[in-house]
């Protein structure tokens, strides 16, 4: 007979997290699964900032919370010095920028255990960072189907339903010895491409509405639109090592792009190609006053009718350009080392 709560271990990889980190924590040390049978590892990436100050304290309090080293710094390693290290029977992946609702844990496991599948997540709702106009818009962006396609885990669901990634995860020790470990390559979009390794091997991921996280988002459009110029960037690149890290809606802002770009260059040539780059432009345009107008109307605010437009064209051009510029280096390196070879 299964043990009705089995052993935990949370793992939250960080690096300069000193806003959030302590918010985290508590969230976790609040949750109503049993302490006895959680093991928190905070795996730092050698911040410069108070974020390995902070969970010291947290480790002098709690025995189960324990700070580990990432001289790599980056998420994948960091995630991968977590699972070596843990004890847990299940492997649950936290993050230092978001709060969790106290039956978070309970909940992940129990679904995990109840639908027999191999990972297991919830919604997350985003939250302004900052009390300003540009950050509460890019916190709607982020929860919007304009914002973030058919990103379930983003926009909610009203059911468990099989997906094919999740916020974070939920996972039992022995899907990592059959999977492997994260993709250290992979800086970003590293867990979409885990559950895509997951996927092909079989494996059910789980969105469970009622498990529920809450995300700070970026709070200005400089920082918002860099976010996804290097997200876009991390969808297409890693083709050049024969990964892929995406599902197809994860292009459609490189398709959109393209198509905007291609009649906009044909336009001086074809009154053709001019007058479908009205059409494309016009459509776009009405559908993200469309959006930015019922957003408003909704929040009841007059100031989100002016940022949401600027807000989702920073959404979908910085990652559609970051999606087109992975291209751009695939073929600048592969120029190189064809030149080197030659």
């Amino acid at each position: 007979m299964k043990e009705k709560n089995p052993s935990v271990s949370i793992i939250i990889p960080c690096y300069n997290e000193e806003q959030f980190i302590g918010k985290c924590l508590d969230s976790i040390l609040s949750q109503d699964y049993p302490k006895e049978k959680l093991e928190i590892l905070i795996v730092d990436g050698r911040s410069k900032d108070r974020t390995r100050e902070i969970v010291q304290n947290y480790c002098k309090q709690y025995s189960f919370v324990k700070l580990l080293d990432n001289p790599e710094k980056f998420t994948p390693s960091g995630l991968n010095i977590g699972i070596k290290n843990a004890q847990g029977e299940i492997i649950i992946r936290m993050d230092a920028h978001a709060e969790y609702n106290n039956d978070y844990i309970r909940k992940c496991v129990e679904n995990l255990e109840e639908h027999k599948v191999d990972n297991v997540g919830g919604i997350i709702k985003t939250i302004p960072s900052k009390n300003t106009l540009v950050a509460k818009a890019i916190a709607l962006c982020l929860s919007h189907p304009f914002g973030t396609g058919n990103s379930y885990f983003r926009i909610g669901s009203k059911e468990p339903q099989l997906v094919d990634t999740v916020f974070g995860g939920c996972y039992r020790r022995e899907v990592f010895d059959r999977i492997g470990l994260f993709n250290e390559k992979m800086i970003r979009s590293q867990d979409i491409e885990f559950n895509l390794r997951l996927r092909d091997k079989a494996g059910k991921i789980l969105l469970v509405p009622d498990i529920v996280s809450y995300y700070y988002s970026q709070s200005t459009l400089l920082g918002f639109l860099k976010h996804n110029f290097l997200d876009g960037i991390w969808v297409t690149y890693p083709l050049k090592s024969g990964i892929q890290s995406f599902s197809w809606r994860h292009l459609t802002p490189l398709f959109f792009l393209l198509v905007l770009g291609i009649t906009f260059l044909f336009s001086f040539v074809s009154w053709f190609f001019l007058l479908l780059f009205i059409i494309v432009v016009s459509w776009y345009l009405t559908l993200i006053i469309y959006f930015s107008f019922k957003i408003a109307k909704r929040e009841k605010n007059i100031g989100l009718l002016f940022a949401m437009p600027i807000v989702f064209f920073c959404r979908h051009f910085g990652y559609g350009l970051g999606s087109l510029w992975g291209l751009i280096k695939i073929f600048l390196n592969n120029g190189r080392e064809k030149t080197k070879g030659s």
